[in-house]
């Protein structure tokens, strides 16, 4: 006797809970998905060979090769599927590799790009050490009051945002942006690594492509790099597998399987941020050496109406201004703190802190202030403590700062 199976909708914490969950087999299976590691895959006969090769040029994502990825690989596509939509899910070892894979699969020389100015930095690295030679230009706009829209060119192929940002937070208008976007017949791809799924779904808004840096909340433990590109159509999944297959992309089973497992808390995690990270934003709102909060959950936030249309919830990034500060003093609240640690990434359990540097803030059109600027991400830890190792670091910054003055 087997269980009934019944056609009965699943809010999206339900779906991924069991997204890419093993079969049963003989009556039994494993919660779990087993990690299957190898460099080849076996055939039972050249026959078998070729239909499997078949199978693959036909557009089937089946293995003919251990590049190509095993059983953990597809429990973790089909659960990003499951958080994102879609119809593929493309695999590659960190998230600057998914937007690197997306230019590469979607431009070709002589091509025009679009690209919101709050990107994340390294994209224009991408841009100066690669795209510029390969004969690729790249535009970069503040994406609302008509200013995309105006900087399209007939040879325009790809306008590619990330909302928000990961520095201050700016949100687009994504589906105001989809709607210039189909009226030009240009492909759009997002960065969604600050919802990762769980709190805006891109595709269903209009983009053709939502890039995930998966180190960050979908893995959510700080002990993998991974990136995923997820593609909305079968038409721009045709081009991005052409890209992946001939780059050589890949990833380890191990951390297939690690990434699936943090997709299944991934839920109960972003509250938790959120719920963490508006306790210390509005701490910090009420401090005098404070000239500005970000984060997109605060009314006063810049991006907080966008923000309450579009999303379900918010993440533990939260930047702030020391007022009067320079560089050297907001390394001084740095150094300071004792539950975050001085770290460049963000998404695990634990919090962070960086010193955002000047020049990375004066390409974003929403920076038109001075003071510094320190980006926390607020983690799993006690919310009193960390408004405590906060309040410490910046009297202790004070304190310094006045000794230097009477010294």
């Amino acid at each position: 006797m087997t269980r009934a199976s019944h056609n009965v909708p699943e809010a999206l914490a339900t779906r991924i809970i069991h997204a890419g969950s093993p079969p049963f087999v003989d009556g039994t299976a494993p919660v779990n998905v087993p990690v299957e590691r190898t460099s080849t895959v076996r055939h039972a006969s050249t026959a078998a060979l070729h239909a499997v090769h078949a199978r693959r040029k036909a557009g089937e994502n089946i293995a003919s090769y251990g590049r190509h990825g095993s059983q953990t690989h597809r429990a973790l596509e089909d659960a990003l599927l499951a958080l994102e939509g879609g119809v593929r899910a493309f695999l590659v070892p960190s998230g600057l590799s998914a937007i690197s894979l997306t230019f590469l699969a979607l431009l070709s020389p002589g091509d025009h790009v679009i690209v919101t100015d709050s990107i994340y930095a390294p994209v224009r690295r991408l841009d100066a050490l690669l795209l510029q030679r390969l004969g690729i230009e790249v535009s970069y706009v503040e994406p609302n009051d008509g200013r995309l829209e105006a900087a399209i060119r007939p040879h325009t192929r790809l306008i590619f945002t990330e909302s928000p940002g990961s520095l201050l937070y700016e949100i687009c208008d994504l589906e105001a942006i989809a709607r210039v976007a189909r009226r030009h017949d240009i492909v759009l791809a997002t960065d969604n690594t600050w919802a990762s799924g769980i709190l805006f779904r891109p595709l269903e808004a209009g983009a053709d492509v939502s890039v995930l840096a998966a180190t960050k909340y979908v893995a959510g433990h700080s002990d993998v790099m991974l990136g995923a590109v997820i593609a909305r159509t079968e038409a721009v999944a045709t081009r991005i597998a052409a890209a992946h297959d001939v780059l050589g992309l890949t990833i380890g089973p191990d951390d297939a399987y690690l990434a699936l497992r943090g997709v299944r808390t991934l839920p109960v995690r972003m509250a938790q941020h959120q719920r963490n990270a508006t306790r210390v934003a509005q701490w910090l709102q009420a401090q005098p050496g404070v000239g500005q909060v970000f984060y997109p959950a605060l009314p006063d936030d810049p991006g907080h109406a966008l923000w309450k249309r579009d999303f379900s919830g918010a993440n533990g990034l939260v930047s702030f201004v020391l007022k009067d500060a320079d560089q050297y003093a907001a390394e001084r609240v740095a150094d300071a703190l004792r539950l975050f640690a001085i770290g460049a990434s963000w998404g695990g359990y634990e919090s962070l802190v960086t010193v955002v540097a000047p020049e990375r803030l004066s390409d974003h059109a929403q920076w038109n202030r001075s003071g510094a600027v320190l980006r926390l991400h607020v983690g799993l830890e006690d919310a009193d403590d960390l408004i405590a190792d906060l309040e410490q670091a910046l009297q202790h910054a004070r304190v310094a700062e006045l000794h230097a003055i009477g010294g």
